[in-house]
């Protein structure tokens, strides 16, 4: 039996989730109206359902974003959203507050959110356990704990392979609430890990002044993908859910490449949808936003930070020669274009850009006098040609079935079978008096009923099963067609219907006996759910008490003394610069953050400020 592997894309809204299907995913996470973790990307329920019935013409998958923690006041709203969205074919709830599981909930499948910090194998097989079908690993999953985690457990494994990375661990971020009370466990992150910061020593030293020194690249795992399908991956994640419909378009059809690549050329394995997808574009991952690439942590511990700038850089497309007033000249093997956006730093180091009002060969006129030395290397971070390209027609996705044209005691029957074992058919009652032009009559039935644009199905095997071949009218062949064609979306669509999975609630017991802040509970269903499991709540969330005052606002598994060269733990390096022996402090709009280093952890801690 073939293993099938899942290309999980984002969807901002039905547009973008339609388009993310149309470029080869086989399945779409989106946000449902309230409680999903990311606010600005709440979506209607009649949006999810015409998107339900879209996706699963294809054998694809929609999961919706049930994932902020939710307070008491809002648990019975939450309960009848899980079964209006269960009621409208949803395949899977993404969950964060482990209240909703002492709730009743409709037999849907759960996935356990990466908010949930699923880093260690303890807190996998828990949620395992107790009912999750799927775990959302955490970012910093390496190659080698993704293998033991799928050695000692059975539930599908989804790990994330492209897009931004959250400095903290994902639902141990309290900052933003902090800062203004927007809180990112309840979908309104205002991502103050993208803010520029000063860093201090004890001393009050200033050691690096104005930069975004909790801002990371992005994550792309392109170069790994077949080391995570042997690691256990059997969902490979794309993250996105604000970002633009040219970014879901070009990076899906990236990934679905990629995976069909290697799907073609190792057995035992394929895609979890159906449908082939051909591109109108070639996919670049430069060429949509990024700020640059990093492996994160899938081999090991290396640099990751964007200090410089937390926007966008593009692709590099060569250096800059040079420069008079409003025109330059740059070294590129790229063709440039009127209306293109690029970028360059500038001699302090800060991100400097200007459109592209002229090209002429590998000179340009800048819609701004531009003030740069020669030899500065320069990024494209809006292509306009790639990006006009992506606004249009870009793929194409079809369903491959076979026709059969046969004659009934009364007429005509067409009947469809496609590549999952679904069929259709449609016939009619009609005169069959025998062409007197077999050839062209035979031509005529097999170009009508082959018309099948704008549907999701091509023919790939036309049978006419029918002697003498008679005369029919164009438009009795076109509404044949029609009526097959319809059947068979509805025949799919029914076909593709999620199972029922059933919630038993049981005692297994948590792998912690007393739980802090960390845990997130702000709310007496998940109080309830961890008791049930043998472990007390000794402190509420951070969400509903306030109370700050000697807590850790971010725990990370990146560290500043190692980005900065200044860890003695790091085996290349014999000593650090006395600037750095001491306590280090991040300095932002009056917020002193003391910074706490647990080498042997590898870990670093943003604490809340000193009163």
């Amino acid at each position: 039996m073939k293993r099938s592997l899942e290309l999980l894309a984002p969807a901002k809204n039905l547009e973008q989730g339609k388009a993310a299907i149309d470029h080869g995913a086989d399945a779409v996470y989106i946000g449902a109206p309230l409680f999903g973790a990311r606010v600005a990307a709440g979506n209607s329920i009649e949006d999810i359902d015409q998107l339900v019935r879209y996706t699963h013409l294809f054998g694809s998958k929609v999961f919706v974003t049930v994932n902020t923690l939710l307070f008491d006041d809002e648990l019975e709203a939450a309960e009848k959203l899980t079964w209006e969205l269960y009621n409208r074919g949803v395949d899977a709830l993404i969950v964060q507050d482990m209240g909703l599981l002492e709730m009743h909930l409709p037999p849907i499948e759960l996935h356990a959110s990466t908010q949930t910090h699923n880093l260690d194998l303890r807190r996998v097989k828990f949620l395992e356990q107790v009912g999750f079908r799927r775990i959302i690993l955490a970012r910093e999953t390496s190659l080698e704990q993704m293998a033991v985690m799928r050695k000692e457990t059975t539930a599908d494994l989804e790990a994330f392979i492209q897009g931004a990375l959250c400095v903290c661990y994902s639902g141990q971020c309290y900052m933003s609430q902090y800062l203004n009370g927007r809180s990112g466990n309840r979908g309104a992150c205002s991502q103050p890990c993208r803010s520029a910061y000063d860093l201090l020593n004890a001393d009050g030293k200033i050691l690096k002044h104005d930069e975004h020194l909790l801002s990371l690249k992005d994550f792309s795992a392109a170069q790994h993908i077949e080391s995570m399908i042997a690691a256990g991956i059997t969902s490979f994640k794309i993250e996105g859910r604000l970002k633009d419909l040219s970014y879901v378009k070009n990076v899906t059809a990236y990934y679905r490449r990629l995976l069909d690549g290697i799907m073609e050329h190792r057995e035992g394995l394929k895609p979890a949808s159906s449908g082939r997808t051909v591109f109108f574009f070639e996919p670049d991952l430069e060429r949509t936003f990024n700020r640059g690439f990093t492996d994160y942590f899938l081999v090991g511990r290396q640099p990751m930070a964007s200090h410089a700038t937390q926007k966008s850089l593009g692709k590099k497309i060569g250096r800059i020669t040079s420069s008079q007033g409003n025109r330059l000249t740059i070294n590129s093997q790229e063709t440039l274009t009127a209306g293109d956006g690029l970028c360059y730093f500038n001699e302090e180091n800060r991100l400097e850009g200007f459109l592209v009002n002229h090209v002429n060969g590998n000179q340009v006129v800048a819609n701004k006098a531009v003030v740069v030395k020669p030899g500065a290397t320069v990024w494209r971070n809006n292509d306009y040609a790639f990006e006009k390209k992506l606004q249009g027609d870009s793929s194409e996705r079809k369903v491959a079935v076979s026709m059969t044209f046969e004659p009934t005691g009364t007429g005509v029957r067409l009947t469809l079978h496609d590549t999952d074992g679904c069929m259709a058919t449609a016939e009619t009652d009609c005169e069959k008096t025998a062409a007197r032009d077999e050839r062209r009559a035979k031509e005529t039935i097999e170009r009508q009923l082959n018309k099948l644009g704008g549907t999701p199905f091509r023919c790939t095997s036309f049978q006419l099963q029918i002697d003498p071949v008679p005369f029919l009218p164009a438009s009795l062949l076109n509404e044949l067609r029609r009526q097959a064609v319809e059947q068979l979306q509805q025949n799919r669509i029914a076909y593709f219907h999620p199972k029922d999975t059933t919630h038993t609630p049981n005692e297994t017991p948590y792998f912690e006996s007393q739980l802090d802040y960390r845990a997130n509970i702000v709310n007496t269903k998940a109080e309830a759910f961890y008791r049930r499991h043998q472990a007390l709540c000794m402190e509420r969330g951070l969400e509903a008490t306030r109370q700050y005052h000697g807590k850790a606002l971010m725990t990370t598994q990146y560290c500043l003394r190692y980005e900065l060269g200044q860890c003695l733990m790091h085996k290349c390096n014999k000593t650090i610069a006395p600037d750095y022996q001491g306590p280090l402090y991040l300095l932002n709009n009056g917020n002193r953050f003391p910074l706490h280093f647990d080498c042997q952890a590898c870990r670093m801690q943003v604490m809340t400020p000193e009163s």
